[in-house]
């Protein structure tokens, strides 16, 4: 039954980034078969419990610039930025995403960060995925729907910058030590009217008190 959901080209990955120091960076563009993307994204605008809250940067407080919504197994909780984030108990359709990432990337997650970009005044700032509750090696598989928005990546150590858009209904997976060597951000961009939904499921040490 999952596999009528998604295109048959889910199988069809693009290496991004393999490198000597572990990092593993891939993507399917068309993971998601179309008309199932376009459900799931008018789904999600309208029934996922929205939040912008506000997070520390460098000692202040300031609200973040885009909504986020936090889903996961019973009592996990995430933080970072000086927010701590509890999970609201999965929905149907975020329970097959997460099956089906399960199956293409061989990791079993319990957690998924949703965030809301509204329009390309909304975005993320340079950061890497290195919170102690996601491990030494953490594996990020990280859905797109709506709005095609560029997803830019940066290696701490020699500056190497990589830039690639992320289309509706696909689906990127950092692995390896990606986190360790790697920053990633979502740019603002004037041009952009379109909303984005962007879906990274994560697995949280069980062991984080």
């Amino acid at each position: 039954m999952q596999a009528s959901l998604f295109d048959s080209s889910a199988t069809s990955a693009q290496q991004l980034i393999a490198s000597e120091d572990g990092s593993d960076v891939k993507i399917w563009p068309q993971f998601i078969e179309l008309a199932q993307a376009d459900k799931w994204l008018q789904e999600l605008t309208h029934h996922i419990q929205w939040q912008q809250r506000a997070i520390t940067v460098y000692g202040k407080r300031h609200l973040q610039p885009r909504l986020i919504a936090w889903y996961g197994d019973e009592g996990i909780r995430y933080r970072y930025s000086g927010d701590t984030l509890l999970a609201l108990p999965w929905t149907q359709p975020l329970g097959a995403l997460r099956t089906r990432c399960e199956q293409q990337s061989g990791m079993a997650f319990n957690s998924v960060l949703l965030n809301r970009y509204r329009d390309g005044q909304d975005a993320m700032g340079w950061h890497s995925d290195n919170e102690s509750e996601l491990g030494r090696a953490p594996v990020i598989a990280s859905i797109s729907l709506g709005q095609a928005r560029r997803f830019d990546l940066r290696h701490r150590q020699t500056r190497e910058k990589l830039s690639i858009f992320l289309p509706h209904g696909s689906l990127l997976v950092m692995a390896g030590n990606t986190q360790a060597y790697w920053e990633h951000q979502i740019p603002r961009s004037k041009k952009i009217t379109g909303e984005r939904i962007n879906l990274t499921f994560r697995r949280i040490e069980p062991s984080t008190p």
